[in-house]
């Protein structure tokens, strides 16, 4: 992984990460090393989606499978330690999974978690998330939540036009 300090450019125009994150531009890095990590372990993922309990996690990533892993971003430790909602999104996934930069003290995160180290170029999956299955109902649901989600965001992009929810 490379460092991505030498670009001035954003370097992935994604859906902006959770409004308490600390620094958009680190956030928007590890989103895009941490969905390319994904996408190499046979998931399409998400960023910005609303779950059943109005909650929004960073990422959602849904294998071939349909295991569903939630990925938090968090970009500092200021924006660890500000943010305590993460909890609630073990109900809503297989796994649950932080993300980070190098150089983030990996140390304070949860060990019960997963953990992906991530800048703008890659990721590194450095601990396994334990799994506990989602019910068929949640799962169902979610994965329909997912579908309707990218297909709104799909759309918006050929009729700019159009007001998503």
């Amino acid at each position: 992984m490379t460092d991505g300090s030498s670009s001035s450019t954003n370097p992935c125009p994604a859906v902006p990460i959770a409004d308490n994150a600390r620094d958009y531009k680190r956030a928007r890095a590890i989103l895009r090393g941490t969905q390319r990590l994904l996408r190499s372990l046979d998931f399409e993922s998400l960023s910005e989606i609303t779950l059943g309990n109005g909650r929004r996690a960073d990422v959602v990533g849904i294998r071939r499978n349909g295991e569903i892993w939630i990925v938090e971003i968090k970009s500092s430790i200021a924006d660890f330690r500000s943010d305590q909602k993460w909890p609630e999104y073990r109900e809503y996934c297989d796994a649950l999974v932080f993300a980070v930069a190098p150089d983030f003290p990996s140390e304070i995160l949860p060990a019960d978690t997963g953990l992906i180290l991530a800048d703008a170029y890659a990721g590194d999956l450095l601990r396994a998330p334990p799994l506990h299955p989602l019910t068929a109902a949640r799962r169902k649901a979610l994965t329909l939540s997912i579908a309707r989600t990218a297909l709104m965001r799909l759309h918006a992009q050929i009729d700019p036009g159009l007001e998503i929810e």
